[in-house]
């Protein structure tokens, strides 16, 4: 199209300029608040990335958003707006907890893919449920996501309070897993390469959140399914002129990012609780929709928009710590910021960058003539 923006532009300078604005509005309400922006600036990168254990903490974080923005970018692909994120990685934690129980005093090589293939199968069933009432009862998937957060964490608060407590505790948790259910950590192997994360929960989930950003890609781009996902998304009545049965592909898309935000849940509790908790998904689906609308639904900009949440996350407990007059509800309003800019007002520069580079595309015949004379 005429208008259309480079490449570069649309899915490197514009997401930048969005979070730039972003950061600017956050520097004004640290100044209103007191506080030197810049100082606060540089505490948060420092909390983020200024040693070992800040790095651990922050790719651990980075690790869930991944799976949860790869998630919601793989439904924006078919069209759909998976809000169900949260439940579904709630409910994939409940697979990979009962499988870890049940079988938690094997062997590692065996309970681990148990563990894996509980919480990508709980996930599935529980991103399957919206799909098909969308696909055949024409409910839309936005409020049937809602709704099923709702009852995941109804269903989870019954267990753990009812069934799954250890017996004469009044806390509701589950028992500790079997040693074979505890996902391996990473600093062992970074220790080879000069690298110590310290104490940080950073393990091997990281390594499969990469994989699953791999195969994504394959999926979206590379395959025969994963291109008539996109069909759908971009226009039904093309996809049904083309042969394709939109509806088939709502719940495909919808199931894999039930898989998605389920294995989520391996990293929260198989590598730090190693026990089944209350609220251990701790709002990460949420997030992971500003990753996936940061990241432009692209593996690798959910891969870069990840890390920067998980340095917000990580970041903002320095902050709290060394400025009292910011809160940790600041990073919450950061995120907000982030979300807002990259969301809702994401158009925001993008008429002003258009016209820059339309009046770049005419005028590049005249320079051209102009030097040929």
């Amino acid at each position: 199209m005429r208008d259309a923006l480079p490449a570069w532009v649309e899915l490197g300078l514009l997401p930048l300029l969005n979070l730039a604005f972003a950061f600017l509005v956050t520097g004004v309400i640290v100044v209103i608040l007191g506080e030197n922006p810049l100082e606060a600036v540089e505490l948060l990168v420092y909390g983020a990335f200024g040693y070992g254990e800040a790095w651990g903490y922050t790719l651990f974080y980075a690790t869930n958003f991944i799976f949860t923005g790869l998630a919601v970018a793989l439904a924006f692909h078919a069209g759909l707006f998976n809000i169900g994120g949260e439940g579904q990685a709630y409910i994939g934690g409940l697979g990979a907890g009962l499988a870890a129980l049940a079988f938690g005093g094997g062997s590692p090589f065996l309970v681990l893919p148990l563990c894996v293939l509980g919480a990508a199968l709980f996930g599935a069933v529980w991103g399957f449920i919206p799909g098909w009432l969308q696909a055949k009862r024409g409910s839309h998937v936005v409020i049937t996501t809602i709704m099923l957060n709702f009852v995941a964490a109804s269903l989870m608060t019954y267990l753990m309070v009812n069934v799954l407590i250890v017996r004469g505790s009044q806390i509701p948790e589950s028992a500790g897993f079997g040693p074979g259910a505890d996902m391996p950590g990473l600093n062992g192997l970074l220790n080879l390469f000069g690298l110590d994360v310290g104490r940080s929960p950073l393990n091997l989930s990281l390594v499969l959140a990469l994989v699953c950003c791999v195969l994504v890609w394959a999926f979206v781009w590379k395959s025969r399914p994963g291109y008539e996902v996109r069909v759908v998304g971009q226009s039904e009545p093309a996809a049904r002129y083309a042969g394709i049965v939109p509806g088939n592909k709502v719940i495909l898309a919808m199931t894999l990012s039930g898989v998605l935000a389920g294995l989520m849940a391996v990293n929260e509790v198989l590598g730090a609780q190693h026990r089944l908790v209350l609220g251990f998904s701790g709002g990460y689906g949420f997030v992971g929709i500003a990753v996936a609308l940061m990241g432009r639904s692209h593996p690798f900009g959910v891969v870069l928009a990840a890390l920067l949440f998980g340095a917000l996350y990580q970041g903002g407990s320095e902050l709290a710590f060394d400025m009292p007059a910011i809160s940790r509800d600041m990073v919450v309003v950061i995120q907000g910021l982030v979300i807002l800019f990259a969301g809702a007002l994401e158009h925001m520069f993008r008429p002003f960058l258009t016209g820059i580079f339309v009046r770049r595309r005419d005028a590049a015949p005249a320079v051209r003539e102009a030097a040929r004379g």
